[in-house]
């Protein structure tokens, strides 16, 4: 049975919908929050293996906000893109393209895999007045903190999918192994709420399309960072990012700030690489005064 979310009662407030829309061959999924008519609206790209699920408790703290977010191509609701693989290539032409016909103008906003999706796009053209990147990858994800974790990953994901199709498919959906990643990136002490955090990982984290999918998904996410586009992103930026992110260190954020031509760095103590899950509003009340 599910658990209740601690954000329930301020999103059920907010008005959705659910539709989809035809880009690069492949049917995707998205939803919008809040008023059509709202003065503000924000395409918000949402981290790996997850979906638009995620990002649902900031969006709780943006009442009068409009928020697109669709599922990233291979996960949620989104089959992957036809006939090419998941590199960033794939992911930035699909995001351009869904912007266009979906939210043209809209301010982006990236979380963790979702920060380098949309800073490349951004990057390459896509044409936007703000960017936001919330616990954005500013370093190799190999040389963070958890770096041998990573390393470790990276056979995990290796052999998911190249064993045996139901075996890879097992292994790469095992609730254990989703279990042990989410403790690890959980730094709240509120036991209710890393039960929320945990079940949301259990429910939403292993809805991928295919092993294959989620694979060069992964490599794409380890093998890219937002250094890399920062000083081409003449847009305002703002980054919001956490002292305790086994990911990117805060010392990292720190730099990756002064990569960018135009950026503000927000700092949040005390909580890890689930900023959205732990720490929504402040994040929303960081998006708010920077929108």
């Amino acid at each position: 049975m599910p658990v209740a979310s601690p954000y329930a009662s301020r999103l059920a407030r907010i008005p959705v919908r659910r539709a989809e829309v035809e880009v690069l061959g492949t049917r995707t999924a998205y939803w919008v929050y809040g008023p059509d008519d709202a003065e503000t609206s924000i395409l918000a790209v949402h981290g790996f293996r997850g979906d638009h699920h995620g990002l649902e408790p900031v969006v709780a703290h943006l009442p009068g906000v409009r928020v697109v977010m669709p599922d990233l191509p291979g996960f949620g609701e989104t089959p992957p893109v036809p006939g090419r693989p998941l590199d960033l290539d794939a992911f930035v032409a699909w995001l351009t393209a869904f912007a266009a016909e979906v939210a043209p103008g809209a301010v982006v906003l990236g979380h963790s895999f979702g920060s380098i999706v949309a800073s490349a796009a951004v990057a390459r053209g896509l044409p936007t007045p703000r960017l936001i990147l919330v616990n954005p990858i500013g370093a190799p994800a190999l040389e963070g903190p958890r770096g041998v974790l990573t390393r470790l990953a990276v056979l995990y994901y290796a052999a998911g999918a190249r064993l045996p199709d139901p075996v890879g498919t097992w292994l790469l959906r095992w609730p254990v192994i989703v279990r042990i990643m989410s403790i690890a990136m959980a730094k709240t002490r509120d036991r209710a709420l890393r039960r929320w955090i945990h079940d949301q990982h259990d429910r939403f984290f292993s809805g991928f399309a295919d092993r294959q999918a989620l694979r060069e998904a992964f490599v794409t996410s380890v093998s890219h960072d937002v250094r890399a586009f920062a000083p081409r992103i003449a847009q305002p930026t703002l980054l919001i990012a956490a002292d305790r992110d086994d990911i990117t260190p805060i010392e990292a954020e720190r730099a990756l700030r002064g990569l960018f031509p135009d950026a503000r760095l927000v700092e949040l103590a005390d909580v890890g690489h689930l900023i959205h899950y732990e720490r929504p509003a402040e994040a929303a009340e960081a998006i708010r005064s920077f929108v």
